[in-house]
């Protein structure tokens, strides 16, 4: 892979153990104003929902502040618990302050980091929330192996829109042909990045069956073996 030089990193779920960290955040916002639900029950219907609205989120359907509330507003009427817009809004705050200060990575990560970093121009491209995006990469001490941080809110579109990648080859003074984007979201990192001409791997930490032609890992380290 001598021809590459620039690598793109997705964040949540790919370095950034999203669902580890977001649990301890409920925990945390769910003790602190006293909600009456088991944590565990609605985790459980919260992840599906969450990705549904990240899905519609990311097709531009819905906005960030309807992508915000609507996924604690949906999870608590699949609880068929009550509660009152205030506390939606209380938590739906709590959580995106509390979110960042919880920093698990995925296995490997600073190991494969400090393998790729004296050779290539590392970035992140994101569809994640600025304010919340920026304090994660600091907290969890990632902010010395990335050049640029690439966000959707900043690009003005999401992931899988090729204008995201186009924005980023820019930004970076890169070309598509000399570009690998690394991500677990086969529609957003892997489908939107190759459109735009990138090389790609796969972070399949789930195992999913993939076509031949696709450069696909099960843990971070593996990508020693193409990098």
């Amino acid at each position: 892979m001598k021809h590459i030089k620039h690598i793109f990193f997705d964040l949540d779920h790919t370095l950034w153990d999203f669902e580890t960290n977001s649990n301890i955040a409920f925990e945390t916002i769910f003790k602190k104003h006293k909600v009456k639900v088991e944590l565990q029950k609605f985790l459980n219907y919260y992840r599906g929902i969450n990705e549904d609205y990240w899905k519609l989120y990311r097709d531009e359907k819905i906005s960030k502040e309807e992508l915000r509330l609507g996924r604690l507003k949906d999870t608590f009427v699949k609880l068929n618990h009550k509660v009152d817009i205030q506390l939606i809004e209380d938590l739906s705050i709590g959580y995106i302050d509390v979110l960042p200060n919880n920093n698990q990575l995925f296995e490997g990560t600073h190991e494969i980091l400090e393998h790729l970093y004296v050779n290539y121009k590392l970035h992140i491209i994101t569809n994640g929330f600025n304010e919340v995006q920026s304090k994660k990469i600091k907290n969890s001490g990632l902010n010395k192996y990335f050049d640029k941080i690439i966000t959707s809110e900043d690009a003005g579109v999401k992931k899988p829109n090729r204008v995201i990648f186009e924005y980023a080859l820019a930004l970076t003074n890169a070309v598509s042909e000399e570009s690998m984007m690394i991500g677990d979201n086969w529609e957003a990192d892997i489908m939107g990045a190759k459109d735009a001409g990138f090389d790609v791997i796969f972070c399949n930490f789930n195992e999913q069956p993939v076509s031949e032609n696709i450069k696909s890992i099960t843990n971070l380290v593996e990508i020693k073996h193409y990098l």
